[in-house]
């Protein structure tokens, strides 16, 4: 009996639709981050934010990765770069991005931008030889139009998007590069590595930040969203994202990704008061439409 059950477990179904849930559950939480890092845009600099996020993170990861980290530490030395890349990238760069445009742009427009990088999952897995079905190209084509009709119904570009496409690439990238992972270097131990290197190239922001801006003042306003954003949008959520990219791809984890829009609106309007205008109502249901073709088991 055991043995048939393993063998269920490890059906391609069975390993897809633990992907794609995988996928869905990161989403969801990372959504929740960007109505953080807008809530807190005049009360913690986005400096400190990245670095007290990813210092809460390791802590939350330390029990469960350091000692399998330590372990590997041959094998971490080996692919250091590929290591640091992966930190500078997935750590160090993109949620400081995303905390820099947290000043100035709406919480619904940064998940609208962010949806751009499933996109950019697709096609740096198609440099790699991943050919995309021709239904999962329609799938993304049509999340991409319902991103597009947002972003036109919410008046272009400002500035602060900048930010956030630079947030995008990163994001994209970090996705892409995690096929790439050493076979041996496992789940928690990867993110332990990456959050520690991470946080340690932050550094030196983060001592400018202080000496230039001053360092936030630790209220419940303050300590309880950057724990938010340091155990559920970094360890548990990069934790289930690495996951499924490992069972369904970065192309296809990409197209569950485009739900992230419409999780970061309705948050917004519940949370933050932003409005929900009937163009970002019409593009949901082509990004959710667009997401039932492109994850399709």
């Amino acid at each position: 009996m055991a043995v048939a059950l393993d063998r269920t477990a490890s059906t391609p179904t069975t390993r897809s639709l633990r992907g794609l849930a995988l996928a869905a559950l990161a989403t969801v939480v990372w959504s929740g981050s960007f109505v953080t890092s807008r809530a807190l845009h005049d009360s913690v600099p986005p400096v400190q934010q990245a670095f007290w996020r990813w210092v809460v993170a390791l802590v939350a990861v330390a029990p469960f990765g350091a000692r399998q980290a330590w372990r590997k530490r041959e094998l971490i030395r080996r692919h250091l770069g590929f290591v640091l890349l992966a930190s500078l990238l997935g750590v160090t760069v993109y949620n400081t991005l995303v905390n820099q445009a947290g000043l100035t742009v709406p919480a619904a427009n940064m998940g609208m931008i962010m949806a751009a990088s499933p996109v950019l999952m697709a096609v740096f897995e198609r440099v790699g030889g991943v050919r995309p079905g021709a239904r999962r190209v329609t799938g993304l084509a049509t999340a991409c139009g319902g991103v597009a009709l947002l972003m036109g119904g919410g008046g272009g570009l400002a500035a602060g998007d900048l930010w956030m496409i630079a947030a995008a690439c990163c994001f994209g990238s970090y996705s892409a590069l995690l096929r790439r992972r050493p076979a041996g270097l496992g789940g928690t131990a990867f993110l332990f590595t990456t959050f520690l290197f991470g946080t340690a190239l932050l550094l030196p922001a983060q001592a400018v930040s202080v000496a230039a801006q001053g360092a936030f003042a630790p209220t419940p306003g303050t300590v309880i969203p950057l724990l938010y954003v340091g155990v559920a949008s970094s360890a548990v959520a990069f934790f289930a994202w690495n996951k499924a990219i490992g069972l369904i791809g970065a192309a296809r984890a990409g197209a569950v990704y485009y739900l992230q829009p419409v999780c970061v609106a309705l948050l917004s309007w519940a949370v933050l008061g932003e409005q929900v205008a009937w163009t970002q109502a019409l593009s949901m249901a082509l990004i959710l439409g667009g997401v039932v073709l492109g994850a399709a088991v």
